[in-house]
């Protein structure tokens, strides 16, 4: 029956939602339709005298009034559609008229929400955040940059790290902003036209014929001596540029050497050189040569002791080595070669800048249009442009700048201003009395790819949006976007601080405890250390050897849940979402699923056979197998887990936040903690389902632990590291409980298709909450429910197709519309 109802309350919010795309001309009467539901189900505890949670809703005679508070209709929307009010199972349900009634109401009246002109919410400025400034710099820029090297991470909002009121802005992230942009521009922008003429030398290309051998690697302990006869066509300056690497093995070897470089027979340095580890030294050398050939030459002479007596003793595996990594030859000076410096093209779009000061004006003014459109995501107007060509004009007037070297000190500007690092949107001319309004096309394409890409549009946005074409090619676009790799810094940044798998690596457990040897261990460690190290050649008693022997196994057990394996549990996750993306299968597979990714360290973990290698690939799964979906995935299992144990508050507090959408409030003030409850225990260490039993003794714990315990207690079966266990303390564990709702169930199998055919709506709902977060960078406001609820009845109507929730966010008001300057 319980079920029945589920399936008639889904149905009814379908029809809801798909019928209020027009217009509302039915809303409920608060009077007539609205008062007698909530005097039936609602006043016993919220009105007639009562207040629990300090809630009274017969403070509301009228419409009007009713009106006026929308942020606690706002709480009892949430509540009866979790239906967690009425309280079950005392109070009779809501039936699926009563809830689409109340459920209108709210939306149309208590919220005032328009569905023909739907309230967008706020539009924050909003910081790039470390990871999206990272990706920023490196598509602009055309170089590979790190940005978690210099920016500390970035606060946190509703669970999301992209959250404009969260990202914060300071003078000292300011002042390393500044130095960002600096560095960035001097590694990226070219600062001459023509690489000067130049011959770059291996080490292999010097060579002692005699021997046969050449520069590539020279024991530091033998004489040797390579050259290499280098040929130049004009007489003048040339600049010799060596670059050599000092190499030891991994036990030091103090042997020394010397190295002698030489030009045309002529001794340019001696150095002394010795063990080290992959050491680079650099040197420079100025020569004035005729046209012709010229010799380079190293000679390399170990250093001996004066006496036998002080040198010493060689030992297997030990040794020094010297290198040639390359030898650069440049000239001569003031020649102009005929290539451009590396990424030259990507800023300056001519062969070179043009001689009349006039016309190079006009050309720098022409490449930091293009430069700033792009870093600014949006047009620049000529004002701006202006600015930078000052910039420019003050570094032309040092001696010696050249024409890119002054642009480049502009980029820096760019860089650095609060156009690039903030995502701000211009306002635009409206009608009167127009409440909303589109975002213009440039910063749609800004929009779609900061949630996509976390990352500034390509040149197919950029086009589109010149053009004004983008929102009608929007649909194959976001097709184009999620097939491009860059979608999985949307699906890394989105699944790893939706479904925490960010969390695993850091995450600390104690192996052995989880497993039960913890004690085992440290009474082994005691012993050792009171009988100290044996000597190397001392006969142990079998006993002792047997002991050294079980030590060394719990050891490797415990070296065992290291960083590899917690990679596995984390890229698990991450690839089943990107499985269900990809192919545009059902989200309802992240619940429940009949396959999961895995390679031979995490199926041996698992206890699933046949898996053999480091790749991690699709497997499916045995019919009678707890594995498969979230609820199983040891990603998940540990970082809801206590170092030592398992926590089922935690791992249900998880399922009621991420999945169901309905999180508990914190605790109140004075609950007494969890082992508290373990004294009512003398006679037997208690298992943590007993201990949570007596916790909900507790009138102040009962209401929220009766949400969050079944679930959690549905997964005891597995440990803090995600291993299967049947017993606790010696007792056969019971995972079976009933949700709130009413549906019972015997373990964690149980509960994944009972979360997949019941909560189908709740899990969609969530889902689409948490990714719209993401996408729009702001907590959502009641404003949103409406934009919410037309995703999930898109959502309800395709089996929750992947596709359907990111088309769905992307049209919806909060993504495409923002509020005009005069709305408050």
């Amino acid at each position: 029956m319980i079920q029945v109802v589920h399936y008639l309350i889904a149905t009814v919010l379908i029809l809801v939602m798909q019928g209020s795309s027009a217009a509302v001309d039915d809303i409920p009467d608060f009077e007539a339709a609205v008062l007698p539901i909530l005097k039936t189900h609602c006043y016993k505890c919220h009105g007639d005298g009562a207040s629990e949670g300090n809630l009274v809703l017969d403070q509301f005679p009228n419409n009007a009034m009713a009106q006026q508070k929308p942020a606690i209709w706002w709480n009892v929307l949430k509540n009866i559609r979790a239906g967690v009010m009425p309280p079950p199972p005392d109070e009779p349900r809501l039936s699926p008229e009563e809830l689409e009634t109340l459920i209108r109401w709210i939306k149309f009246s208590a919220f005032s929400i328009d569905p023909e002109d739907i309230d967008p919410g706020r539009s924050p400025v909003r910081r790039l955040n470390r990871t999206e400034y990272g990706n920023t710099i490196s598509d602009l820029m055309g170089i590979q940059y790190d940005a978690t090297l210099l920016f500390p991470p970035d606060d946190s909002g509703f669970g999301f790290d992209n959250v404009g009121d969260a990202l914060t802005f300071s003078p000292l992230l300011m002042e390393k902003y500044l130095r960002a942009a600096q560095a960035i521009v001097a590694q990226a922008v070219p600062r001459i036209t023509w690489v000067p003429p130049a011959q770059r030398i291996s080490g292999r290309e010097f060579r002692n014929f005699e021997k046969n051998s050449d520069g590539h690697r020279i024991s530091g302990k033998e004489a040797a001596s390579v050259m290499k006869v280098v040929e130049v066509e004009k007489e003048g300056t040339y600049t010799i540029r060596n670059e050599v690497r000092l190499h030891g093995s991994f036990e030091f070897d103090p042997a020394r050497y010397n190295v002698v470089f030489k030009v045309d027979d002529h001794e340019r340095s001696r150095n002394e050189f010795g063990w080290d580890e992959d050491k680079l030294v650099k040197s420079e050398f100025v020569e004035n040569w005729s046209a012709g050939k010229h010799v380079l030459q190293f000679e390399l002479t170990p250093i001996i002791p004066e006496s036998a007596a002080d040198a010493p003793e060689p030992k297997e595996g030990q040794f020094v080595s010297f290198e040639i990594d390359n030898v650069r030859v440049q000239g001569p000076h003031g020649a102009v070669g005929d290539k451009h410096p590396p990424g030259y093209e990507r800023f300056f779009h001519r062969p070179e800048p043009p001689m009349d000061p006039t016309e190079r004006r006009d050309y720098a003014m022409e490449v930091l249009q293009r430069f700033a459109t792009r870093a600014f995501r949006s047009p620049v107007n000529s004002t701006t442009v202006e600015r930078l060509l000052g910039i420019c004009d003050a570094a032309w007037e040092q001696p010696g700048t050249t024409f890119e070297a002054g642009v480049s000190e502009a980029m820096v500007a760019v860089l650095a201003s609060p156009r690039f690092l903030f995502r701000m949107e211009e306002e635009a001319s409206v009608a009167t009395g127009q409440r909303y309004v589109d975002v213009n096309e440039y910063e749609l394409a800004s929009r779609l790819s900061y949630f996509l890409w976390s990352t500034m549009p390509d040149d197919a946005l950029f086009e589109l949006a010149e053009k004004g074409q983008l929102r009608s090619e929007l649909s194959s676009q976001v097709t184009r976007m999620l097939k491009d790799d860059r979608s999985k810094e949307f699906l890394g940044n989105f699944v790893g601080q939706w479904l925490r798998t960010r969390d695993v690596i850091q995450t600390s457990v104690d192996a052995l405890a989880v497993l039960g040897h913890r004690k085992e261990y440290e009474d082994l460690r005691s012993q050792f250390r009171r009988r100290g190290r044996p000597a190397p050649d001392e006969k142990l008693p079998p006993e002792e050897e047997k002991a050294r022997a079980r030590f060394r196994e719990l050891r490797e057990l415990s070296d065992k849940y290291g960083d590899e394996i917690k990679r596995a549990m984390r890229r698990e996750t991450e690839l089943c979402f990107e499985h269900i993306a990809k192919e545009n299968l059902s989200l309802l597979d992240l619940l429940d699923s009949r396959y999961t990714f895995l390679n031979e360290v995490l199926a041996n973990h698992y206890g699933i056979p046949n898996v053999v290698g480091k790749e991690m690939r699709r497997v499916d799964l045995p019919e009678d197998s707890p594995r498969g979906g979230i609820l199983s995935h040891a990603s998940m299992l540990l970082v809801t887990s206590n170092p030592t144990r398992t926590s089922p508050v935690k791992r249900g507090l998880f399922v009621l936040e991420n999945l169901l959408g309905t999180p508990s409030p914190p605790a109140p003030p004075g609950v007494p903690d969890l082992d508290e409850s373990a004294k009512k225990f003398g006679d037997h260490e208690p298992t943590l389902r007993e201990l949570l039993a007596a916790h909900r003794e507790s009138a102040l714990c009962a209401s929220c632990h009766s949400r969050m315990d079944p679930l959690g207690l549905a997964m005891e079966n597995f440990t803090a590291l995600g291993t299967w266990r049947s017993e606790e303390l010696g007792k056969p564990i019971d995972a079976s409980g009933m949700l709130i709702s009413g549906e019972s169930f015997r373990d964690v199998r149980d509960l994944k298709q009972i979360l997949r055919k019941n909560k189908a709506t709740d899990f969609y709902r969530c889902l689409t909450q948490k990714m719209l977060i993401f996408a729009i960078g702001r907590g959502l406001e009641y404003t949103d429910e409406h934009s919410v609820d037309l995703i999930v009845a898109r959502l309800q109507h395709s089996d929750g197709k992947f596709n359907d929730l990111i088309e769905g966010i992307v049209n919806s008001a909060p993504f495409q519309k923002r509020r005009v300057a005069t709305q408050p």
